[in-house]
């Protein structure tokens, strides 16, 4: 019953849609419409499979063209309308890879002209993180390492999807950027630095900090293959070990902000000691990336939320486990019911997929959530 409602709203959504993404066959709709569903997972036939999956792309690209009109500039420029519509990398990265999801061509390449044209200023390869609408110019001209994969990572995929051997180019020297300027090694193994200036040893009293939201576990593979001098599969190895070790406070959470300076990792000082905006990525990174390790590590975040209307997910103080404030958007909703669903197979409110968040932030995890499920849990559908 819960998934043949999803189906329908799916499929009304699509039909809703179609001038959109006018152009394409349809499916037919109205025999997935009726179609009966099994309530054992993974029991439709081939040809239902082949229609669901029809009708979730057609919605994905229907979701995309809504994001891209409210978000994203004719230039390419991605806008964080919470933040006075700045741009940074990050930003961009997740503009290319929901485009190259898409399958929009047109726009990957406005995205990456633009974040080559006003980012790509650095001279050791890596891209500035910040840009301010109100000077028209970089903010802060160092890096977000975050940022820098997530575009190398965007534009690998799209080379091979466009055939573009351009992007590749690109992507293979932010990735020797990223290896040559912000590996480290820690007490217990390679580690990722936030950035390459301000977070080393040298950097901070309690430093290396670390950020276990910036290791994009399902990047690495490609990352790999890009810069092979640089062991991205310790880095990735490490990053999980990290993240088992990150139990703090009563919740056992990690912090968004870690120092690395001991064999055991401790919220860092100097920053707020909680899990935040930048953690509430992490379950996403390790559903997306799927192996066991990854998904080991994703058990711990299913119970962050309950799943009831108006009551959280909450931004966690670590020494005490209290909330201190509600995650303001239903992406963050869905990117922990992914968790959930994913380890145990918990059923996810289709309202969280099919309505939109109105800050770019919580609606760009919305719907990599959802290029997630489609991709890899669509037994959650």
């Amino acid at each position: 019953m819960f998934r043949a409602w999803w189906m329908g709203t799916l499929i009304m959504a699509c039909l809703q849609a179609m001038p959109a993404i006018a152009g394409e066959a349809p499916p037919d709709l109205e025999r997935a419409a009726s179609a009966p569903i099994s309530p054992r997972l993974g029991t439709k036939s081939d040809q239902d499979a082949r229609v669901i999956r029809q009708v979730a792309q057609r919605w994905f690209k229907a979701e995309w063209q809504a994001y891209a009109s409210t978000f994203i500039t004719a230039e390419g420029r991605v806008l964080d309308n919470a933040n006075g519509d700045v741009s940074h990398s990050e930003g961009q990265g997740y503009g290319l890879l929901l485009a190259n999801l898409a399958g929009d061509g047109d726009r990957f390449e406005a995205i990456w002209r633009w974040t080559e044209k006003n980012l790509a200023v650095r001279p050791d390869g890596l891209l500035s993180w910040k840009w301010d609408p109100k000077k028209g110019e970089i903010a802060d001209k160092n890096n977000a390492t975050d940022g820098d994969i997530l575009v190398a990572w965007a534009l690998a995929e799209a080379a091979q999807q466009f055939g573009r051997e351009d992007y590749r180019i690109a992507a293979k020297a932010i990735a020797r950027a990223i290896g040559a300027q912000t590996f480290r090694t820690g007490e217990g193994g390679p580690i990722l630095l936030p950035a390459a200036a301000g977070f080393a040893a040298s950097d901070q009293p309690d430093g290396p900090i670390i950020n276990l939201s910036y290791w994009v576990f399902p990047a690495f593979p490609v990352l790999k293959a890009l810069a092979p001098g640089y062991d991205w599969d310790a880095l990735r190895e490490n990053g999980l070990k990290l993240l088992v070790h990150s139990r703090f406070g009563p919740l056992r959470l990690p912090s968004d902000w870690q120092s690395v300076a001991s064999k055991s990792p401790a919220p860092a000082k100097g920053f707020l000691a909680q899990f935040g905006y930048n953690a509430i990525r992490i379950p996403l990174y390790l559903a997306w990336d799927g192996g066991e390790g990854s998904r080991e590590a994703l058990r711990r975040f299913a119970p962050l939320w309950s799943g009831k209307d108006g009551v959280g997910p909450f931004i966690i103080d670590i020494k005490s486990g209290s909330a201190s404030q509600p995650f303001d958007g239903l992406g963050y909703r869905l990117v922990l019911a992914l968790a959930g669903c994913a380890t145990s197979g918990q059923p996810i409110d289709p309202r969280l997929i099919s309505s939109r968040d109105r800050f770019y932030y919580p609606e760009t995890l919305r719907l990599l959530a959802a290029a997630v499920i489609q991709e890899r849990y669509p037994q959650c559908l």
